[in-house]
């Protein structure tokens, strides 16, 4: 009896020190990227036992808020900061550097009883639906894109996102390229004012809301309408190809961003040219502080996202993410090589 109660303290004690051992990086950001970063942060934990990656889904928004407050090690955003943001960012804890860790693509899915075609639609009817100017699904313009489609005299639901969104700005940002009303009346931003619709939270929240209501219509990453099995669009893209979202389309949109990627990593590839684009295509970025307050941790977040961005990129087609080009990959791992503790460099 003594021996098993010996076995069972050592086995509590074992247990308090490997935890005790661990380093826990906190992350949080961005619902678009929610399925690819879950898996990299358990596979990394295989590879890496002493190193527990904890990330809150809570959209771009929330995690810039949550880096900019210091209570993250690593911020996950669709969106770029702006430069005000980057400025608020470094008056308390330094400048922040860019990485982007994967592409996908923003599908528009929707929920039409009785249809049972692939829809096609072009940015300027996707703009006037949001705008409110087009509010029945047998609108004329609609039927024009769709001519072999018997459309029902149904109100069209538009469904967005409620909070802060990298996803709503990469769809701002396609929006605001193909229509100047758009540009003009509602802008590129996280969040929007929005004209019409009703809002839903996080990814998870906007496909659920159109799964249950029939007539609905809304902007999602791929792999959430993948998920839950919810039909997506066919769009026309700047060379004026109808095209699906796919690994492919949204690798061929990141082509030529390479030749046009800033120094500081901050870019966008919507309304791409090329024949096999996917035109609401986007990177998706981890943020992090150039300079680190605390060594662990700061070494354990340089390393994960070091894997992330070179091998872990093999992982990206099984979700549904396109992998970052091999160029890309390399400008990351140059700007990780910037991240110091008490000036000296984490990666080497």
């Amino acid at each position: 009896m003594l021996k098993k109660v010996l076995i069972a303290i050592a086995a509590v004690l074992m247990s308090t020190a490997m935890l005790q051992a661990q380093t826990i990086i906190n992350g949080a950001g961005s619902t678009f990227i929610y399925p690819m970063f879950s898996k990299w942060s358990e596979e990394y934990h295989k590879i890496k036992p002493d190193v527990q990656i904890n990330y809150q889904s809570i959209g771009s928004g929330g995690g810039i808020s949550q880096l900019i407050a210091g209570t993250v090690n690593i911020g996950a955003s669709d969106a770029p900061l702006t430069e005000e943001q980057m400025a608020n960012a470094a008056k308390s804890h330094g400048p922040v550097l860019h990485i982007p860790e994967a592409m996908g693509a923003v599908v528009i899915m929707y929920n039409l009883p009785g249809i049972d075609q692939t829809l096609k639609f072009d940015g300027p009817t996707l703009a006037d639906i949001f705008l409110g100017k087009i509010t029945n699904w047998n609108d004329p313009r609609i039927k024009a894109l769709n001519p072999n489609v018997n459309f029902p005299e149904r109100p069209i639901i538009p469904v967005h996102r409620a909070e802060g969104s990298g996803t709503t700005y990469i769809f701002a940002d396609y929006l605001a390229k193909v229509s100047p009303e758009w540009k003009k009346e509602v802008g590129v931003a996280i969040s929007l004012n929005w004209p019409v619709g009703i809002g839903a939270k996080g990814s998870e929240g906007v496909a659920g809301q159109v799964e249950r209501t029939p007539g609905s219509f809304a902007y999602v990453e791929l792999i959430y309408a993948l998920q839950n099995h919810i039909k997506f669009a066919e769009l026309k893209n700047a060379a004026g190809v109808y095209v699906q979202p796919s690994i492919a389309s949204v690798t061929a949109a990141a082509a030529g961003a390479i030749k046009i990627i800033p120094k500081d990593l901050r870019f966008s590839i919507t309304n791409a040219p090329g024949k096999e684009s996917y035109p609401i295509s986007s990177a998706t970025w981890l943020v992090i502080y150039e300079n680190q307050s605390n060594y662990n941790k700061g070494k354990a977040a340089v390393d994960f996202i070091h894997w992330l961005v070179t091998d872990g990129q093999k992982m990206c087609a099984s979700l549904d993410y396109a992998p970052l080009p091999a160029q890309l990959q390399k400008l990351d791992v140059e700007k990780l090589r910037l991240v110091k503790y008490n000036g000296k460099r984490l990666l080497k």
